[in-house]
């Protein structure tokens, strides 16, 4: 992905961001109630919502990045199955997605950004973010950047990946585990 940035030396001006957003705050209390009561279905819909409207915030505020925070799309004016079909300039992707599949990197943003004490989103020990209703990723403004997938990687870049990282080889193999082109010893 740092192929989507411009290096400070190319004189141009790009950009990269961290966001976190959530709908899901005391959703846990009220679900509980539901479940309490054996209301299955409200404790579904209720969390089926906060799901949407956290991925609805994140859309609305990479809108906002591209029209006016970071203003590279000023005049932008797309319908709904445009956004949906990704017909905007950048991209937004998130860590574990094909894209990123590294779920540590999440914990960069959350120290980088001190999203945990700025917002309340906080990582669990396998790194997911509670309020499950969250989402989180990277903004990338270039215009030529788009959503690949990692595909399987190999031993090599496994000990690359994970000297750059300063993590042992062991942890990145797990975190990488769905990606490996080969088995891993135990």
């Amino acid at each position: 992905m740092s192929d989507f940035i411009a290096p400070k030396t190319s004189g141009k001006t790009d950009y990269i961001g961290f966001f976190a957003a959530s709908a899901g705050f005391n959703q846990d209390e009220v679900c509980a109630k539901y479940e309490e009561e054996g209301d299955d279905y409200n404790n579904m819909l209720l969390k089926t919502l906060t799901d949407r409207l956290a991925e609805a915030l994140a859309e609305k505020l990479h809108e906002d990045v591209r029209k006016d925070i970071w203003g590279y799309s000023p005049d932008e004016n797309l319908t709904v199955q445009e956004m949906l079909n990704v017909k905007y300039q950048g991209i937004r992707p998130a860590p574990g997605y094909p894209t990123q599949p590294d779920h540590t990197e999440k914990t960069t943003m959350w120290n980088m950004m001190k999203i945990g004490e700025e917002t309340g989103i906080m990582l669990t020990e396998s790194l997911a973010m509670d309020p499950a209703s969250s989402v989180s990723g990277l903004f990338f403004a270039n215009p030529h950047c788009q959503y690949f997938g990692v595909e399987e990687i190999c031993k090599d870049q496994v000990e690359d990946y994970s000297a750059r990282k300063g993590m042992d080889k062991k942890t990145v193999e797990k975190w990488l585990a769905p990606i490996l082109s080969y088995e891993t010893e135990e």
